[in-house]
């Protein structure tokens, strides 16, 4: 499995960024992709993932602000990222693994190199 990030870099507070991952070799046992994000000092921390079948689920600090999409036929997602906030400073990880029927996503270790993303003040 390998996934390619894109589209990081550094942006005004209240400005937009859009990132991308290219996934290629996916293995039965994914059927969604997601990201993540890993600030300094913090742990990494859930931010939205999207099933083949177009489930999403966000974190819920992050609702209304970014939005994720799938292009199934390119194996791809898209984090569209608004109103960014310095809070929101962070190396950004694709990452694929299993959507539940539930509404559980399990990581599995699967992720990209990550693309950093600085927001300033």
């Amino acid at each position: 499995v390998q996934l390619q990030a894109s589209g990081g870099g550094l942006v005004q507070a209240g400005g937009s960024l859009r990132l991308s991952c290219v996934a290629s070799g996916l293995t039965s046992n994914i059927n969604a992709l997601g990201w993540y994000r890993q600030a300094p000092g913090k742990q990494r921390e859930l931010v939205a993932v999207i099933s083949s079948a177009g489930s999403t689920k966000y974190a819920d600090s992050l609702k209304g602000r970014f939005t994720i999409s799938r292009d199934n036929a390119r194996d791809t997602v898209h984090l569209q990222m608004n109103n960014l906030k310095p809070e929101d400073t962070a190396v950004y990880y694709c990452n694929g693994g299993t959507y539940y029927s539930d509404g559980n996503y399990h990581p599995w270790n699967y992720w990209g190199q990550g693309t950093q993303v600085t927001v300033s003040s």
